[in-house]
């Protein structure tokens, strides 16, 4: 994939400014651990989907080192079948709290490893990285369903769970088509996966049947679009059919529709979807609206109950401000944030209905 000049200034009238950018990331580089972890905050667990966009977020800030650091974390402490253990107390990988191994945890890494190559150009980190990609790729396909939706996860006891959610298959769709950019890259013809990525994204598109039903979250509204499954009128309709019901103008975007709780992550996400399909101007407003979630050092509270005022949790999440950071990255022109979100140059596997199409949809 070709590497056109990033801006290389996280720079949004009314987000951000280059100062409160770089000082966002720095803060973020001090909840990150010697060996490369990034929990959620200092004390607290990490898992390694949030990691991963921790790490992205590093790279859109020019810490490259750092970012490197967190994949070759992943890269040491994967599990021998391809997986990570869905959460670790403290980033620390001899205390593992969650045993199970979730397919869109396990899927990620692949999106942040092609994101780090694009933002460096270090063939080196991206070979080195790739047996990592593959074992990882392995481990989701063996969760996929006869429906090409994803199972969620699989316990400890070795038990796969048949249930399949739609963000979670949504966001395993993006990571399939970056780990088939990063196959391309390495020259390894992957045909498996090309199958796998095309009934997994036909599932998303069509099929919402196959997936738990979990509409009262944000992230299943706009997850299809953030992930690159919906494009274009599509995805425009599906984001106007519950607007209004997911965001409080002003305030963000609410994590769960029942309650009046706007967050930092659900909102830059949006921000992001609506970057990816065209509507900019309203994507800057959303992100505009959680200006009360930044402190005054760079940290961002994960989310806000406007009934009572007060934040909630009483925490500040590094995936939060990454989430910001990266949907700033994206607008302001960075060519890693846009390829990897953007996807017009993204494998898309092949399509089950018509096998003879693969590619990039034009």
């Amino acid at each position: 994939m070709e590497r056109p000049e990033s801006t290389g200034r996280l720079e949004l009238p009314g987000v951000l400014t280059v100062a409160q950018a770089e000082e966002t990331a720095r803060w973020i580089g001090t909840v990150q651990r010697s060996d490369g972890a990034i929990p959620w905050f200092p004390g607290h667990h990490l898992d390694p989907w949030d990691h991963v966009e921790a790490a992205m977020a590093l790279d859109t800030a020019g810490e490259h080192d750092r970012a490197a650091a967190a994949y070759e974390w992943l890269a040491r402490h994967q599990n021998r079948d391809g997986s990570w253990y869905a959460a670790y107390a403290e980033g620390d990988p001899s205390r593992p709290t969650d045993l199970g191994k979730e397919s869109n945890f396990c899927a990620y890494p692949a999106v942040g490893v092609l994101h780090h190559y694009l933002s460096t150009g270090d063939d080196t980190f991206r070979r080195r990285m790739w047996p990592m990609v593959r074992a990882a790729v392995g481990f989701v396909l063996g969760l996929q369903r006869d429906g090409g939706q994803l199972g969620w996860r699989r316990e400890a006891d070795g038990r796969a769970v048949p249930d399949a959610l739609l963000t979670g298959s949504a966001s395993g769709y993006q990571a399939l088509r970056c780990a088939l950019a990063l196959a391309d890259l390495a020259g390894v013809a992957q045909p498996d996966w090309e199958m796998a990525t095309g009934r997994l994204g036909h599932a998303v598109r069509r099929h919402p049947e196959l997936f738990l039903d979990k509409s009262r979250y944000s992230m299943d509204w706009y997850y299809p679009v953030l992930a690159g499954a919906l494009r274009g009128e599509a995805a425009v309709a599906r984001l106007a059919e519950r607007w209004d019901t997911f965001v409080v103008p002003d305030l963000g975007v609410r994590c769960v529709r029942e309650n009046p709780w706007v967050t930092g992550g659900e909102s830059a996400e949006l921000a992001l979807a609506l970057w990816a399909c065209g509507e900019e101007p309203r994507a800057i407003e959303v992100l505009r609206s959680i200006g009360r979630l930044r402190t005054t050092d760079g940290r961002y509270w994960t989310g806000f109950v406007y009934a009572d005022e007060a934040f909630w949790p009483i925490e500040h999440t590094t995936w939060t401000a990454g989430s910001v950071l990266l949907a700033v990255a994206a607008l302001t022109g960075d060519h890693a944030t846009r390829a990897v979100f953007g996807g017009t140059a993204l494998p898309e596997g092949l399509d089950p209905v018509d096998p003879d199409c693969c590619g990039p949809r034009p």
